[in-house]
Order: structure tokens, then sequence, then C-alpha cells
């Protein structure tokens, strides 16, 4: 059997969890802890809602939201043209769970699992530092409203 590949990380946020997803559902905010394109919608990312990266070798890389509980839970599904595995809603994916915490919000990030992926230690390595990166920008964005 293949061993896990996913990223967790957590983060106490001192903000309700409401500040906490207006930042991670809010293009404005996204596009400081995440990449977008420069043409991508103003509204709110929801349910359904894609990113559509054209790489150089004529792929494409697509992540978009298979769940949103407002104020709770965010996944983001991950998945590549050039991939030979098709992922299920929810398998390779980034997952952020939001848990009050006495005017706190406790931020639980899991990314991946990349195993089942062809090059998925790539993908785990590259999202070891992005989950660090990106969970310390939430922070400072949702205190910051």
């Amino acid at each position: 059997m293949t061993k896990e590949l996913t990223v967790c990380t957590e983060t106490l946020i001192n903000a309700h969890a409401s500040k906490v997803w207006e930042v991670l559902v809010n293009p404005e905010y996204v596009a400081q802890w995440d990449e977008l394109p420069q043409n991508y919608p103003e509204e709110n990312m929801t349910v359904g809602s894609k990113v559509v990266w054209n790489l150089p070798n004529g792929e494409q890389s697509i992540t978009s939201i298979s769940k949103a509980v407002p104020n709770l839970e965010l996944v983001i599904d991950l998945y590549g043209t050039a991939w030979k595995v098709k992922p299920q809603a929810g398998e390779v994916a980034y997952h952020y769970n939001l848990i009050d915490k006495d005017n706190q919000t406790l931020l639980k990030i899991e990314i991946g699992d990349f195993s089942i992926i062809e090059n998925g230690q790539m993908y785990y390595d590259a999202s070891i530092e992005f989950a660090e990166v990106s969970k310390a920008e939430i922070k400072k964005l949702a205190e910051s409203l």
C-alpha cells in the first residue's frame, strides 16, 4: 500500500469564523494568499467555482469548489489534465475546516492525498510550503478585517 501524502496544518486566528470565511472565498483576499488569473470574477467563490490554469505543455491544472458550508468547511478539488488518474471529489483536494474557539477560529488545513497520482511526492512537497505561507497570510488578513 502506498503511504498517504497529505499535508496537515492548523492555525488559531483571532477573528470570528465569518471573517476567516471571507478570506477563503472572496477573490480580493484569495489573490493575496493564492494565485488567481488576472481576469478572475469578483464574486465570492461557491460550489462549482473553478480556476483553470493553462500550463506551458498544453495541459491544464484545475481547481474547483466541491463543498462550501459557510463559516465551517471549504473543499477545493485539484485535478491536472495530464494526470492518469481522475480523482473523485475530495480525494485530492484542499480541505479548510473552521472551528469556533471562543471568539477565535481554529483553521485546519489538509492538502492531498497526493499518493494516488503520478509524481505525488512533488505535489506533496510543494504543498508543505504553500500550506505554511497561506495559513499565515489567511490569519493576517482575517485578523485585519
